[in-house]
């Protein structure tokens, strides 16, 4: 039987024990009154899509008890200014962790920027220093996208101990994340692109498929078994019977199709959207409250 990944079901089972943390580690900082957990959110320039992430960041704050500090600045600061509000940021005391949304403008040297934040309160896990931790050493504080990812798989009690798993993708902030936390749970970890010479192949070797480019249809039922598990990160939006829509990197029904046809059971799919990116945002805060405990 075909299993659906619903990333907002386990989001809303998850929010609950994460809002009990949050009340908790909020008590026991603020002894003897509660002392709110805080994200800062920097946002540079106007985009609508960073405007619309960060409205669902805001929403799943104030259903968890955490608070947000939106800085909101113009296209055109400058990159000394970015890092002076970010350097008043870390030592302010209630501030609990801190998200540039990207991207930036091109103008402005994103590693800089980034690297500015100290990196107890980095809780996107992006900074030069907590890029090596996850990379080298394999500690527990992962890019959101890539905790998400995790969590959702083991909500469904989807081990990744002894699987192969082909990540296609090789971004710095997702696609190298997810492989890297693949590896520290035990997998044997093959990255792709979308040049890949002969993707087929690599895609049906593998237990579980992730796909982390951004192009709609890459993945079809010629690179799947029935037997397998999808993952579909991906984000990109493409016209579908005559209407603007957000899709993944696969062919979701022709995909599910062959998932489903297995009597055994044991196909899996994320759907898109409500598959990866609910556990994204929940993700983050769960990092926020790690950042806390430091």
């Amino acid at each position: 039987m075909l299993t659906i990944l619903s990333g907002r079901v386990a989001r809303d089972e998850l929010k609950k024990s994460l809002a009990a943390k949050i009340k908790s580690l909020q008590e026991k900082q603020g002894s003897p009154s509660p002392l709110p957990l805080t994200l800062a959110i920097i946002q540079v320039g106007d985009r609508a899509d960073s405007t619309a992430y960060i409205n669902g960041k805001k929403k799943f704050a104030t259903e968890i008890g955490v608070e947000v500090k939106l800085i909101h600045l113009q296209e055109n600061i400058g990159q000394e200014e970015i890092v002076a509000e970010i350097q008043k940021l870390n030592q302010d005391k209630k501030i609990t962790g801190i998200i540039v949304q990207l991207p930036v403008p091109k103008n402005l040297d994103e590693r800089v920027i980034l690297d500015s934040i100290y990196p107890a309160k980095d809780v996107d896990a992006i900074t030069s220093t907590n890029v090596k931790k996850w990379t080298v050493q394999g500690l527990p504080l992962y890019p959101a996208t890539a905790r998400g990812v995790g969590e959702l798989l083991d909500f469904y009690k989807i081990p990744l101990k002894g699987k192969s798993v082909c990540v296609i993708g090789r971004s710095k902030f997702v696609g190298t994340p997810i492989a890297c936390l693949c590896r520290a749970q035990g997998a044997l970890v093959t990255i792709c692109h979308s040049k890949t010479v002969d993707l087929v192949k690599e895609t049906l070797a593998a237990d579980v498929i992730i796909s982390v480019v951004g192009k709609a249809g890459l993945i079809t039922s010629e690179h799947v078994r029935s037997d397998q598990v999808v993952v579909d990160v991906g984000l990109s939006r493409a016209s579908v019977d005559g209407k603007t829509k957000l899709v993944g990197d696969v062919d979701f029904e022709k995909v599910k199709a062959v998932l489903g046809d297995s009597p055994a059971g044991g196909g899996a799919i994320t759907p898109v959207p409500g598959g990866v990116g609910p556990m994204t945002v929940l993700a983050l805060f769960e990092n926020l409250a790690d950042c806390a405990k430091i």
